[in-house]
């Protein structure tokens, strides 16, 4: 009876062992497969993103209204969102990693890496863990962390299907890279007055005026005749689109205040129908390289580019290719251009 016992108890025992085993494996099966899951198909839930980078700043985006914004609600360029989801949704497994490897990296990645959380419907969904570009340079060395499973433990290379490249820069954490670089975005049926200044040779100024469908322009203050109404109204049209071009990457804290405190070229002030306004002002911007004559330096501005302030206060650059449309009145209105000298037909002389 004894030996029966004991019988039944070892079966019972190399059961539950082979049961054990078994499952340890097929979960370890499971987990490995799991933790190289980066790729979430349907990203149409998606409505959280935050992103930090190596030196541990972070920037969050989130869905609201179908559209996407950053933590304060402010304007986000939409094509900066676009390819993280487009990685999110394409992102494909390439390889595991020689297992002598993975100290090495795991200390890599642990000292420097960008982290990419992912929210779905309010809900922490996954974190990426982006370390160094693979050795080809055809994929990235990654780390997944999922609700389920937790952290992997271990790296692997991973690549956008269709890319060749590495996924790394798609993630950045700089809020200047993230803004909406829009100064201007008015029908021309919004506009009530637009007033352009140019400090330095005042007869360039002038305004237009637009109350319904009558529209008048004034040459520093002095009203224009025989003004071609459709000319007006195509000048105005030039506010439907207007972008800077860079934020300030360049001059710092003393330097933007400096300049703040110079006199700008030309003023450009915009109200709407609706009784809001904007005005901006612009500043000469240096060129690269000056010139030296006679030994002295001369200080050149760059003929491409000016600084502009926005209402923000913020500074960035433009491009006097966008805003000539906005400046340069006498190619619209039969303005007397006696009165006053262009350089290049770019901006007024300083």
């Amino acid at each position: 009876m004894k030996k029966i016992i004991i019988l039944i108890v070892s079966v019972a025992g190399l059961a539950g062992l082979g049961w054990y085993i078994s499952t340890l494996f097929e979960n370890k099966g499971k987990s490995d497969t799991q933790l190289i899951e980066f790729a979430i198909k349907d990203v149409s839930d998606i409505d959280r993103l935050i992103i930090t980078d190596k030196a541990l700043n972070s920037f969050e985006v989130q869905k609201k209204g179908g559209k996407w914004v950053d933590a304060q609600g402010n304007c986000v360029v939409p094509e900066n969102v676009d390819n993280i989801l487009d990685a999110i949704r394409n992102i494909e497994f390439k390889g595991y990693l020689p297992d002598k490897s993975h100290s090495n990296y795991n200390k890599m990645m642990s000292a420097q890496n960008i982290k990419v959380e992912i929210f779905e419907n309010g809900e922490w969904s996954k974190t990426w863990y982006i370390g160094p570009p693979a050795k080809d340079h055809y994929g990235q060395v990654m780390l997944l962390d999922t609700k389920e499973l937790g952290k992997s433990t271990h790296p692997v290379l991973m690549k956008v299907k269709g890319l060749n490249g590495f996924l790394g820069p798609r993630f950045f954490a700089d809020p200047r890279l993230w803004a909406c670089t829009n100064i201007f975005n008015i029908p021309m049926e919004d506009l009530s007055r637009v007033d352009v200044k140019f400090n330095r040779e005042m007869a360039r100024s002038f305004t237009v005026t637009k109350k319904g469908s009558d529209v008048n322009v004034y040459q520093n203050g002095k009203k224009l005749e025989n003004v071609d109404d459709r000319m007006a109204f195509s000048y105005l049209q030039n506010y439907k689109k207007i972008h800077y071009n860079l934020q300030n990457f360049e001059l710092n804290k003393k330097q933007v205040d400096s300049l703040k405190r110079t006199t700008p070229f030309a003023e450009i002030k915009v109200k709407e129908t609706n009784g809001s306004s904007t005005n901006l002002r612009c500043f000469r911007a240096r060129a690269a390289v000056n010139d030296t004559i006679s030994g002295h330096e001369i200080v050149n501005s760059d003929i491409d580019k000016f600084w502009c302030e926005l209402p923000s206060g913020d500074i960035v650059k433009c491009q006097y290719f966008v805003f000539n449309p906005l400046f340069l009145g006498h190619i619209y209105f039969p303005m007397d251009e006696g009165e006053f000298k262009t350089i290049d037909g770019l901006a007024p002389k300083d």
